[in-house]
């Protein structure tokens, strides 16, 4: 039955509904659910690549990443990661960050925005590297487009060509920046650079975990918490987007967390479905799909430097992509 996978995230839409009607009234809860569809649609595939990565993990490590991984998705990167970015910005303490978003909320939005190209530079950076990774792979050997695919695999063969390629878009879209502030420019690289690092870690986790897969006691354990770090960074790559696309329609902390709560929480109940019914493994090109959104939204990132594209395009592409691969899929079968 498709509906117990989502039961949590019905339980969840009460509750942040109700929530949201006793901050500000009708208005705050259309927000709410505005915002709720908003994550879904950026996210979308998120899932996908989620569900590939639970689909070799433990039964105890999926249950985690719903219920920790739910707790660090909306209370860590939608609520209290805003708060630490206004923080080291202006040099004050956690708890002043938050009372001076519920206090002067127009100051704290305008705190968040002006990081707005940072932002966009370190998490454009780690959705970039996640997709090359995927795309030019020396051992790929199913491609869903192939003139394409077959190249980028060739490129696998040359060490650490992913690093080489970002490093290059990093600077083209630091050029362009440049033209408008070079303060800026020098802001975006840096981040990109701690984006292009955190991948790295992110990446090498595992070895660094030392998971052997010759010994059978520990292995599931290991890899568990390695790939969990990995979907929680992913998932926070995925957040900055959504969180400052929230600005636009309201600043008051607490609306955005909900709103961007009950489409985490839908996210994580499609992964899980995805999962079970092996979804993924179903339509060879799916998961061709969701990467190559990923790097879709990494481009549109680097691109919202210079240029404002809507949300609602960022979202449509995604779907869009989707859509494409699961047909293929369809026709491939």
């Amino acid at each position: 039955m498709v509906q117990k996978y989502f039961m949590g995230s019905i339980f969840t839409l009460v509750v942040g509904l109700m929530l949201a009607f006793f901050i500000g009234g009708l208005p705050a809860l259309w927000i709410t659910l505005v915002l709720g569809i908003l994550e879904v649609s950026l996210s979308f595939d998120n899932a996908v690549v989620n569900a590939k990565v639970l689909a070799n993990m433990e039964e105890v490590w999926r249950k985690r990443f719903v219920t920790w991984g739910m707790l660090i998705a909306v209370f860590g990167m939608r609520l209290i990661f805003p708060l630490l970015i206004v923080s080291i910005t202006m040099w004050i303490d956690p708890v002043s960050s938050l009372m001076l978003a519920i206090n002067e909320p127009t100051q704290y939005q305008h705190i968040l925005e002006s990081v707005h190209i940072s932002v966009m530079g370190f998490g454009g950076t780690f959705l970039g590297m996640v997709a090359l990774k995927f795309f030019i792979d020396y051992e790929k050997d199913v491609h869903w487009v192939t003139p394409i695919e077959n190249k980028l695999t060739v490129l696998g063969k040359i060490e650490a060509i992913q690093a080489a390629i970002m490093l290059g878009i990093v600077y083209i879209t630091s050029v362009f920046i440049a033209e408008h502030s070079i303060e800026e420019s020098h802001s975006f690289v840096i981040a990109s650079m701690f984006g292009l690092i955190l991948y790295i870690l992110v990446d090498g986790i595992e070895a660094f975990i030392g998971v052997d897969e010759g010994v059978v006691t520990g292995v599931v354990v290991k890899s568990g918490i390695a790939s969990f770090i990995y979907l929680e960074v992913l998932d926070a790559s995925f957040s900055f987007d959504g969180v400052l696309a929230a600005l636009a329609l309201t600043n008051n902390i607490f609306i955005i967390a909900l709103g961007l709560g009950i489409g985490a929480m839908a996210v994580r109940s499609l992964t899980l479905m995805l999962v079970d019914k092996g979804t993924v493994e179903q339509y060879t090109y799916l998961e061709h799909g969701a990467f190559a959104a990923i790097m879709a939204l990494s481009l549109i990132m680097f691109v919202n430097t210079v240029y404002e594209i809507p949300e609602t395009i960022t979202g449509l592409i995604g779907v869009v992509l989707l859509g494409l691969s699961v047909v293929s899929s369809i026709k491939r079968k």
